[in-house]
């Protein structure tokens, strides 16, 4: 039996892997099992297949392929936009994953992988990545000054 992520991971990978080129179905198969060092049986590739078509995110297509025509899978504009949210998915759990523990200076945005500066203002901690931010920041605060009489 296949573990729930193993099957997540194949169902996502058939999507992403036809967001490059259309493929037949036993291409599919070697395609992904290339790419997850995983099988993929076509008992639950082909209904899967026929899950995706029914919800028009893929279209079947009867094409030539070498001597005689096979059904080839290519995604639907619906299917395109979901590859590229799984896309987005994939590298946000990445880049949260490779990515140390960050901050973000609250006055011009870079991230603090280490250290930065904090100051209390307004009762609360901002942190700054050095102190030229934190004067910056507290100047744009501060009210224009009227220019003195002589």
């Amino acid at each position: 039996m296949i573990e729930d992520t193993s099957l997540d991971m194949i169902r996502s990978s058939i999507l992403l892997l036809l967001s490059e080129k259309p493929l037949h179905g036993y291409g599919i198969m070697k395609e992904v099992e290339g790419r997850i060092g995983r099988p993929v049986n076509s008992s639950l590739l082909y209904p899967f297949l026929k899950q995706l078509e029914e919800t028009g995110v893929v279209k079947a297509i009867e094409r030539p392929v070498g001597k005689k025509p096979k059904t080839v899978y290519e995604l639907t504009d619906t299917g395109k936009e979901l590859a590229a949210r799984i896309y987005k998915r994939i590298a946000s759990m990445v880049s949260t994953a490779i990515t140390p523990d960050t901050s973000t200076c609250f006055h011009c945005g870079c991230k603090i992988y280490e250290g930065g500066y904090y100051e209390i203002i307004d009762d609360k901690v901002k942190t700054f990545c050095c102190s030229h931010c934190a004067q910056a920041y507290k100047n744009e605060l501060a009210p224009p000054q009227q220019p003195s009489e002589p």
